[in-house]
């Protein structure tokens, strides 16, 4: 700020002279106070200059509308909704979301800093403001291969960027609770830029919660029980309660949420899918649930706003107040939060649920033709087992974990797995797509019901080399053939033909098409997965199938090196013992 700026706030602030904007007729929220007040917002230059009476040279009638500082989302994946960041932003902004701590793991899983630089380039043509966390598990294990490998050494720039808050997401906690040597050295690196270090240690318990906490830990969206919340907390971090397309936490651990741990509470999405976002909302639909598990409406708007800027240290926001940044959403109530306006840094970006400005992308080249499979062929799917005892991952429903199954399958002469409509159990596939390993894995999924052609994604939790699924080693062959053709994305095979495909040009992770037309193809994708694969319609199969490869979730996971089984972190035969 200059300092003729600074004296035409304060100037604004003290009614001496008319401010830019003022926003007439509200009931202000007060985060500080817990309370309503009626009155005006005089906007200038972008910020708050103050609440009370004001006369602007734009005046705009809220007609007695709640006022309320933006939405802070504490942790999203932008990749995960598979959108661009300016169609994301283009959806969660009319929901009242100002700012999002984003976490882009998956993409520089895929493409190193370079995917960070696009993501950082993309974010700056959305009206909603970015704040971002450098992946700190790239790769997310040592048991795959990812399209990069970021150390201390490599972290040394990107982290001193101004929009890059800290270190995203821990998820090495045994590392850091062991002490190891490269966990540090990344530990130290944030801490010598001054930097946060965001949490996950799902789990994660007694004195070796303790050890995690110790690296200051700033908080943990991994929390599925209120058990878990209150250890948390009372190890001074802070605890992001979450509502995502995959994992709903959120009903569970509000019930936690008391008067006295309240402010060291957040709300957060994880991921947040198109279709979920334009039937259920964002942020505000986080606000409706709490209210409805019996969270009174300041709490749960403090949780959204005020709470997640002093997390992040992003002390310019989070409040209507002077000098603070003029995010600020009008809302029709406080039972449903349905939004009627936003402004972000004083502007009018939002109304009546549309988003205003132009929507510009920028280019995408520097991350596309992200899928490089060497040697491929039908005869990699051979599994030549030994014995039909054998290892399965066992789907469980509602959610990522998997249990680590024993069966007994039928083979052929080969020693091959023989798919059987009787019994559900299919092969699954991973295939690297990174650095030409030529690396193939194959295991059997229980659970997922498929009946006919197969099912192939570059989404595949967290290195996202190509997971398939199918009930004949051909029809696998296939779908991952026409994928790489397509450069990634999803495709449905059926007697050897796509049936139903969604490209992903972004890194093989992302649509390049608006938020509306990913929905809708997303919906075609399941429907068909239902009807013609045959796939339990229990299952999500996009959602659930990328999980399968994600070797920090128990208890057994495919990656393209081989089954891993999570609870003993360590790789294991197909065959099982008799």
């Amino acid at each position: 700020m200059t300092k003729e700026a600074l004296k035409k706030l304060i100037l604004t602030a003290a009614g001496t002279i008319p401010a830019e904007t003022v926003i007439k007729n509200c009931r202000v929220f007060n985060v500080f106070t817990g309370t309503f007040t009626e009155g005006d917002i005089a906007l200038c230059g972008g910020e708050i200059a103050g609440v009370g009476k004001y006369r602007g040279e734009t005046e705009i009638d809220a007609g007695g509308r709640y006022a309320v500082p933006g939405f802070i989302d504490s942790h999203i994946h932008i990749e995960s909704s598979y959108l661009s960041p300016e169609e994301l932003g283009r959806l969660l902004v009319p929901h009242g979301g100002t700012t999002i701590i984003a976490d882009p793991h998956e993409i520089v899983n895929v493409c190193g800093i370079k995917g960070l630089d696009y993501m950082m380039q993309a974010a700056g043509n959305t009206a909603l403001d970015v704040q971002f966390m450098l992946p700190s598990c790239v790769p997310a294990t040592p048991f795959e291969h990812a399209g990069a490998v970021i150390d201390a050494p490599e972290m040394q720039e990107p982290i001193g960027r101004e929009n890059i808050l800290g270190l995203g997401e821990f998820m090495n906690f045994p590392g850091v609770v062991n002490a190891d040597d490269g966990v540090l050295d990344k530990l130290m690196t944030a801490k010598e830029a001054g930097k946060l270090i965001d949490g996950h240690s799902p789990g994660l318990s007694g004195l070796a919660l303790n050890g995690y906490a110790a690296a200051r830990i700033q908080g943990d969206h991994e929390c599925s029980t209120v058990e878990d919340m209150q250890a948390r907390l009372a190890l001074g971090m802070y605890v992001l309660l979450r509502q995502g397309s995959a994992c709903h936490d959120l009903r569970t651990l509000v019930k936690g949420v008391t008067p006295e741990n309240s402010r060291r509470c957040l709300l957060c999405s994880d991921d947040r899918q198109p279709r979920t976002i334009l039937e259920e909302g964002h942020l505000d639909n986080h606000l409706r649930i709490c209210v409805e598990e019996g969270l009174d409406p300041v709490t749960a708007l403090r949780m959204a706003t005020l709470n997640a800027a002093e997390c992040f240290r992003l002390y310019d926001r989070g409040a209507i107040a002077p000098g603070y940044r003029a995010d600020i959403v009008l809302l029709d109530d406080l039972v449903q939060f349905h939004v009627d306006r936003v402004w972000i840094r004083g502007v009018l970006t939002a109304e009546h649920g549309q988003y205003l400005p132009p929507v510009q992308h920028c280019d995408i080249s520097p991350v596309m033709s992200s899928v490089h499979i060497r040697d491929f062929s039908e005869e990699r799917l051979k599994l030549h087992l030994k014995s039909s005892h054998v290892h399965v991952i066992e789907i469980q429903p509602g959610g990522v974990v998997t249990k680590k199954s024993i069966a007994d399958v039928s083979l052929d002469s080969q020693g091959e797995f023989v798919w059987s409509r009787d019994v559900d159990i299919a092969k699954v596939a991973v295939v690297e797509r990174h650095q030409w390993t030529g690396n193939v894995a194959c295991a059997l999924l229980k659970g997922y019901g498929i009946q006919a052609g197969a099912i192939a994604l570059s989404i595949a939790h967290d290195s996202h080399n190509v997971i398939v699924v199918g009930v004949s080693d051909a029809e696998m062959a296939c779908a991952v053939k026409f994928l790489e053709a397509q450069g990634g994305g999803i495709v449905l095979v059926k007697d050897g033909e796509m049936i139903d495909s969604m490209p992903m040009p972004i890194a093989g992770l992302m649509s390049d098409q608006p938020g509306e037309w990913v929905a809708k193809k997303l919906e075609s994708l399941h429907e068909n997965a239902y009807a013609q694969l045959g796939i339990h319609r229990s299952v999500e199969p996009v959602m659930t199938l990328c999980f399968m490869s994600l070797a920090v979730i128990p208890e057994l996971k495919l990656t393209d090196m081989g089954l891993f089984d999570v609870t003993q972190f360590s790789f294991i035969p197909v065959e099982a013992e008799v």
